[in-house]
C-alpha cells in the first residue's frame, strides 16, 4: 500500500483534462447536427444541453456517495454485482480507446493542412506516444500540458465567435435567411430534431471522464468539473452551430464538415484566423487523447484492485505513475491503428455507442443507489423524474445512431465481445481452470502420470486464489444480514476464508444471540471458513488501516454495510472499503 501523500487536483486542473475533450466536439458536432437537422442544428445542440444539465446531479449524487474512481463500473460495483460492473467498465475501455485513437488521428489530418506531406499515421503514433510519457511522469505535470491546451482553446473559440460576428454586421444576414428558406432533413421538423440530437449527443462525449480519476481532485472539485463542461458545451456548441448556419450555405458546411471551424475561420476573417483555428483544432485534440490516458489509467488501477485485471497493471514508479496501464493502453491504441490503416471512420460509431451506454448505464447505477444505498450520505440528490427522462434521453440517442448508421453497430460488436470475452474470463477464471482440469482427466487419461503434475499446478493456482482472506464489519447484525453476506461474499469473491470483525466499547462483547447466529451461519456455507474477530475501540478509518495491515489484507478487501445519515465518516475516508449489503 502506498501511503505517500499526492498532490491533488485543483478545479482549473480537473477541468481542463476532461474539459478538453468534451469542448473538443464543437470541431465536428456543429457539421453533424447541421447535416441531420439542417436549421434546427443549434436547437438539437441546446436539447443536449438541457440533458446534460440532467446528468450533472446524477453524477453529482453517484460520485458524491461514492467518491472512487472508475465511473459508472464504481457505481454499480457497489450496487450490484461485478458482471454489471464489468459490463460498463468495458464500454467505458472502449470509449476510451476509440476517444484516444480518433482524436490523435484527427489532430493530425488538422496538422497536415498546415504542414504539408505529413505522414499521417507514424505522427498519430508519435503523439501517442508522446501522451504515454507525460502520463507516465505523472497526472499533475500531465495537467499542466491540459490547462494551456484548455485556455488556448476557449481563447481560440472567443476570437473566432467574434470575427464571425463582425462579418455578418458588415456583409449581413442574408447567408442565414437563405438557410431558413429550406426544407429541414428527413421530411419534417420532428425527425430533424430527432436525428439532429442523435448526432448532436456525440458532443458530450467526454463528460464522463472526470468520475474515473476523482481521487485524484481536490475535495468538492469534481461537481466543478460537471458544471464547467456543462456551460462550455451549451454555450459554445450551439452558438458554433448559429454562427456556421449565418456565415455559410449549408451545402457549404456540407462540403466542409471534417474541418468546418477552420473553414468558417477563413470566410470569417481570412487566412490568419482560419490557420489559429487549425493549430487549436490540434492542441485541443491532442488534449483529449490526454483525457483517456489519464481516464483509462484511474479506471483500470480499480479493476485491477478489485482482480477483474491482472494485478501487474499495478506496477508504479517512483512518481506514482501506473506506468504498466499507460504501455499496455498505448500499444492498444496502436495497433488499432495499424490495423484500420488510418481509415477510422467505423471507430466513431463505436465511439458513439460506447459513451452513450456508458452514460446509460451510469444513470442506472443511480437509480440502484437511490434504491439499495438510500440511507449513504450525499451532497446532492437527482430527482426521479430528471433521472427517467435523461436515461430516455440518451436511449433514444442509441437508437437514433443506430438507425443513422448500422455498420457502425457491427463494428462496436466487433470491439465489444472480445472485450467483455476477455472481462468474463477474468471474472470466471476459477471455473474455467476446473473445467480444463476436466478435460485433461477425461480426455488424456492415457498420459495421467504425464499431467499428473499439471494438475498439482493448476490447483495450486486456484488454491492462492481462494487463499485470499477478506474481512466484514459487523454491527451485531442478525442471521438474515449475515446471510445476505455470505451470499455476496460466495457469488463475487473467490476466497474460502472471511474474519467477521465486531468492534466493541471497554467491558463490551458479542451477545449469546449472535454468536448463535454467526454459528448457524457457518454451518450454511461449509465450503467459507468464518472466523469471528472481536475488538476494543471505535469502528473507523484507522482500526480499519491497522487491521489490513495487521492481516496483510488490502482494504478494498473489506466489507461493511450501507452506513446511515449518523456516521461519522465520509465513506472516501475509510479508505476504499466496499458496500455489499
Amino acid at each position: 500500500m502506498d501511503s505517500s501523500p499526492k498532490k491533488k487536483l485543483g478545479q482549473l486542473a480537473s477541468t481542463a483534462i476532461c474539459g478538453n475533450d468534451i469542448s473538443s466536439s464543437c470541431l465536428y458536432v456543429s457539421a453533424l447536427a447541421i447535416a441531420q437537422a439542417g436549421k434546427l442544428a443549434w436547437v438539437a445542440l441546446l436539447m443536449v444541453g438541457g440533458i446534460l444539465f440532467l446528468f450533472r446531479k446524477i453524477y453529482g449524487e453517484v460520485v458524491g456517495a461514492l467518491p472512487l474512481n472508475g465511473g459508472a463500473y464504481n457505481a454499480l460495483l457497489n450496487t450490484t454485482s461485478k458482471s454489471m460492473a464489468s459490463l460498463a467498465a468495458s464500454l467505458t475501455l472502449l470509449s476510451y480507446m476509440a476517444t484516444a485513437v480518433i482524436s490523435a488521428n484527427e489532430a493530425m489530418h488538422y496538422l497536415e493542412t498546415l504542414l504539408s506531406n505529413l505522414p499521417v499515421i507514424i505522427a498519430t503514433i508519435a503523439l501517442l506516444a508522446l501522451f504515454m510519457l507525460l502520463n507516465i511522469v505523472g497526472i499533475t505535470e500531465s495537467a499542466k500540458v491540459a490547462i494551456g491546451i484548455f485556455i488556448f482553446h476557449l481563447f481560440s473559440l472567443v476570437v473566432l465567435s467574434l470575427f464571425t460576428f463582425w462579418h455578418l454586421f458588415q456583409n449581413g444576414w442574408d447567408t442565414l435567411l437563405a438557410n431558413y428558406s429550406l426544407d429541414t432533413p428527413h421530411g419534417g421538423v420532428g425527425r430533424a430534431l430527432f436525428f439532429g440530437f442523435a448526432a448532436a449527443m456525440l458532443g458530450i462525449s467526454g463528460f464522463e471522464s472526470s468520475a474515473n480519476f476523482v481521487e485524484e481532485q481536490e475535495r468538492g472539485v469534481f461537481p466543478q468539473t460537471l458544471r464547467n463542461m456543462w456551460i462550455v458545451v451549451t454555450i459554445f456548441n450551439p452558438l458554433m452551430a448559429f454562427l456556421a448556419l449565418s456565415a455559410l450555405p449549408i451545402s457549404d458546411v456540407i462540403e466542409n464538415q471534417e474541418a468546418l471551424l477552420s473553414h468558417m475561420g477563413k470566410a470569417s476573417g481570412g487566412s490568419a484566423l482560419s490557420t489559429l483555428v487549425s493549430i487549436d483544432a490540434v492542441l485541443v485534440l491532442s488534449g483529449a487523447v490526454l483525457t483517456s490516458f489519464v481516464g483509462v489509467s484511474g479506471l483500470v488501477q480499480r479493476m485491477s484492485l478489485d482482480r477483474i485485471l491482472p494485478p501487474f497493471l499495478l506496477l508504479k514508479n517512483k512518481r506514482g505513475s501506473a506506468y504498466m496501464i499507460a504501455i499496455a493502453f498505448f500499444l492498444l491504441c496502436v495497433s488499432i491503428l495499424l490495423i484500420t490503416r488510418g481509415q477510422l471512420d467505423a471507430l466513431a460509431g463505436v465511439y458513439t455507442i460506447a459513451f452513450l451506454s456508458v452514460m446509460t448505464l451510469f444513470g442506472i447505477g443511480n437509480i440502484l443507489l437511490k434504491i439499495r444505498r438510500k440511507h449513504l450520505p450525499r451532497p446532492e440528490k437527482s430527482g426521479w423524474l430528471s433521472l427517467l427522462l435523461a436515461i430516455v434521453a440518451v436511449v433514444l440517442a442509441i437508437i437514433g445512431n443506430i438507425s443513422m448508421h448500422p455498420d457502425h453497430f457491427l463494428v462496436f460488436l466487433d470491439y465489444f465481445i472480445p472485450t467483455i470475452l476477455i472481462i468474463g474470463i477474468m471474472l470466471n477464471r476459477t471455473l474455467l481452470l476446473k473445467l480444463i482440469l476436466q478435460i485433461i482427466n477425461y480426455v488424456l487419461t492415457p498420459l495421467r502420470n504425464f499431467l499428473v503434475q499439471t494438475n498439482k499446478n493448476i490447483k495450486q493456482v486456484i488454491d492462492r486464489i481462494n487463499d485470499q482472506e477478506f474481512v466484514y464489519f459487523t454491527k451485531e447484525d442478525d442471521v438474515a444480514t449475515l446471510n445476505k453476506v455470505m451470499l455476496y461474499v460466495r457469488q463475487n469473491e473467490h476466497t474460502r476464508r472471511i474474519k467477521v470483525v465486531a468492534c466493541f466499547s471497554e467491558g463490551e462483547s458479542a451477545t449469546a444471540q449472535y454468536l448463535s447466529d454467526l454459528d448457524v451461519v457457518d454451518r450454511e456455507y461449509p465450503e467459507i471458513k468464518i472466523e469471528f474477530v472481536q475488538i476494543q475501540g471505535e469502528f473507523g478509518p484507522q482500526i480499519i488501516q491497522d487491521l489490513s495491515k495487521k492481516w496483510n489484507i488490502p482494504i478494498n478487501f473489506m466489507f461493511i454495510g450501507s452506513p446511515g445519515d449518523s456516521f461519522p465518516y465520509r465513506i472516501e475516508e475509510l479508505g476504499g472499503v466496499r458496500l455489499i449489503i
